[in-house]
């Protein structure tokens, strides 16, 4: 074994990636369950819905394709070609930060779950941008 390799430079990018959107997919479920323990977030959801204009079945269903964008992340960043991989996971990087960040709770499990979810991103935007041709 090559002693001068980094773990992540022993990983396939598409693993990688693929790997921290699974992270990313996972702690996204679990800041949405563990916020419906929260006294009154029903009412929460509701008086969000209002002040953006859409009701709580519209917002609903953005927080569902979010939550499904990250599922296809996994397996596209497993089976796309590398150039549309590597677009994908950068922008889709970014558009999943500001989801979460945007529609950001005040509780301190959100806040944790966020900069988790925050730093597994910004990897996988950074892997990406660094991903070069010849590279699995």
């Amino acid at each position: 074994m090559d002693t001068h390799t980094t773990p992540t430079q022993r990983l396939d990018t598409r693993v990688l990636l693929s790997t921290l959107w699974i992270v990313v997919m996972f702690n996204l479920l679990k800041a949405d369950i563990l916020s419906l323990f929260i006294p009154g977030a029903a009412e929460e959801v509701a008086k969000t819905a209002a002040q953006i204009g859409v009701t709580a079945p519209q917002l609903m269903l953005g927080a569902a394709v979010m939550g499904e964008l990250a599922i296809v992340m996994i397996i596209l960043s497993r089976v796309s070609k590398r150039g549309i991989s590597r677009w994908a996971n950068i922008v889709m990087g970014i558009v999943t930060m500001a989801y979460i960040w945007g529609g950001a709770a005040a509780f301190p499990h959100y806040t944790f779950i966020a900069i988790v979810e925050t730093i597994c991103l910004a990897l996988i935007v950074w892997f990406a941008w660094t991903w070069r041709k010849g590279e699995a």
